[in-house]
């Protein structure tokens, strides 16, 4: 094998030597499952790779990749992996995070990683419930929804982690759902390969805690008329006999069944390369219990300036015009004190 010429990896290659310790059921694991069997396609070899992770049941994900990897602190795994990323733009970064580690504590953080368009990718597993902690309500958990910290109901307005990420102009946007696991790793495939930061929302099943809160988009008897699967160029249809779909009534999107005058012509075409993201924010704000499909698949995948590249660029510059520079002279440089004891 000569030095140019990687090693074949497999899947396998990619699991580490440690117990995957997620409860029995949990979505979790297809979600790892399927980043195994995505990342040899990658043709990166395991030392070019990171996981970055918080705090939480998803957390443990850095654990189970036999790649490099940090279990940091408590939603500042965008901020670590931006430092990283910086300085190293050679590796391939991930942050794995949940709703509640991403957008509780986390969220200043994760907004500043998506508006740099840093080259990392983000995989969100929202199960809208703190599940590390037992199961309280989280900032994705719908009003009314009763926990131990919400008795009551929640009160509080719930975040939808697509459309903050597009109000922040990600130049990519997705999601998928645990359980569908052709359409899980095809996703992860596409975000891994994007320049710039990719975020990527998983639909995941607490099964302890908040069982079936997505079985609207995972029941086979019901999914194919609450799931609307995007694809670039292609009008928007659904339905168990894709006989319904979304088109424009002023600004205000709506149902409508093919046929009687209605034809795929006047439906809502995907256009994901838009340079404007009205219409993928339009599309994350179609909700289930409003009536409409939830949509699926990339959302927006747009090239865009990257932080990393731009800041490696000038500092480039600066070494050209300066030189390098030696820390130690820069300490001693200007006026110095000497304090006694």
């Amino acid at each position: 094998m000569t030095t140019t010429e990687l090693p074949v990896l497999t899947a396998a290659d990619f699991a580490s030597d440690q117990d995957v310790r997620w409860c029995p059921g949990c979505g979790d694991y297809s979600i790892l499952a399927q980043m195994r069997k995505m990342m040899p396609r990658m043709g990166l070899p395991l030392e070019k790779i990171v996981f970055i992770s918080g705090i939480g049941c998803s957390s443990r994900f850095p654990y189970y990749m036999n790649t490099y990897g940090m279990h940091g602190i408590h939603g500042r795994a965008p901020a670590i992996a931006t430092g990283l990323k910086a300085v190293r733009p050679d590796l391939q970064v991930w942050v794995i995070t949940g709703d509640g580690d991403g957008l509780s504590i986390g969220g200043n953080h994760l907004m500043h990683c998506i508006r740099r368009n840093m080259d990392i990718n983000i995989v969100l597993f929202n199960n809208r419930i703190y599940g590390l902690t037992k199961g309280q309500y989280s900032p994705t958990s719908p009003l009314g929804k009763v926990t131990k910290s919400t008795p009551m109901g929640a009160i509080d307005n719930p975040l939808h982690p697509i459309s903050i990420a597009i109000g922040c102009e990600a130049s990519f946007v997705a999601r998928t759902i645990d359980v569908n696991i052709k359409h899980l790793g095809m996703v992860l495939e596409r975000a891994a390969e994007h320049k710039g930061t990719a975020f990527v929302e998983v639909y995941q099943n607490c099964v302890v805690f908040n069982d079936n809160a997505f079985q609207y988009a995972t029941d086979r008897e019901v999914k194919m008329d609450n799931v609307l699967e995007l694809e670039h160029g292609k009008p928007l249809v659904f339905g168990k006999n894709r006989e319904k779909g979304i088109r424009l009534n002023g600004l205000d999107p709506e149902v409508v069944s093919l046929g009687n005058g209605v034809n795929e012509d006047d439906l809502l075409f995907h256009d994901e390369k838009a340079a404007e993201p009205s219409l993928a924010y339009l599309l994350s704000r179609l909700r289930h219990e409003d009536g409409f499909p939830e949509p699926i698949g990339v959302f927006r995948a747009v090239d865009a300036a990257r932080y990393d590249e731009e800041l490696n660029r000038q500092t480039e510059l600066s070494q050209a015009k300066r030189g390098i520079g030696d820390l130690d002279q820069l300490f001693h440089s200007g006026d110095t004190w000497t304090v006694g004891s």
